[in-house]
């Protein structure tokens, strides 16, 4: 219950931060770290979720919903502080981001849609689901990296 609770207010918070977060950024500095600390917080839920669809830790249907939620959350946060000049400092984001800025946000927007459809997965808790739609929300991970980020 606590999770689901928690969840809840993360969401909405995320959702209301998401909108200003452009205007927040008095150095592109801070867009850099606002963003590559979005990544972060999505990574870990992600990776809880991963954990329990390949088999790494026991399923628990609460769990995987908690996690699946913030993803959702978090997979719609970063994108604002993708703006002009925050190709600063240390990013692993590639030039490409900003030449071919409308491939990036489509892929950005791949990836919450994939979220969105793995947070439906979570709430059936049924694990074939989330598997399926864990599978493919990492495929769109996977493209977006691919495309878009430095190793």
């Amino acid at each position: 219950m606590k999770q689901t609770l928690l969840a809840g207010v993360l969401a909405v918070a995320g959702l209301s931060a998401a909108v200003p977060a452009a205007a927040q950024f008095q150095k592109p500095e801070d867009a850099v770290k606002y963003r590559q600390s979005a990544f972060t917080v999505m990574g870990t839920h992600f990776g809880r979720l991963g954990a329990m669809a390949n088999g790494r830790v026991p399923f628990d249907a609460s769990v995987a919903q908690a996690n699946a939620d913030i993803v959702f959350t978090m997979s719609r946060l970063p994108w604002p502080a993708f703006g002009e000049g925050t190709n600063v400092g240390n990013t692993k984001a590639k030039p490409e981001i900003w030449s071919e800025n409308d491939k990036f946000r489509a892929a950005a927007q791949k990836l919450q849609e994939e979220a969105g459809k793995l947070q439906v997965a979570a709430r059936s808790g049924n694990l074939d689901q989330i598997k399926a739609a864990f599978g493919a929300t990492a495929q769109s991970c996977k493209a977006c990296h691919d495309n878009y980020r430095k190793e």
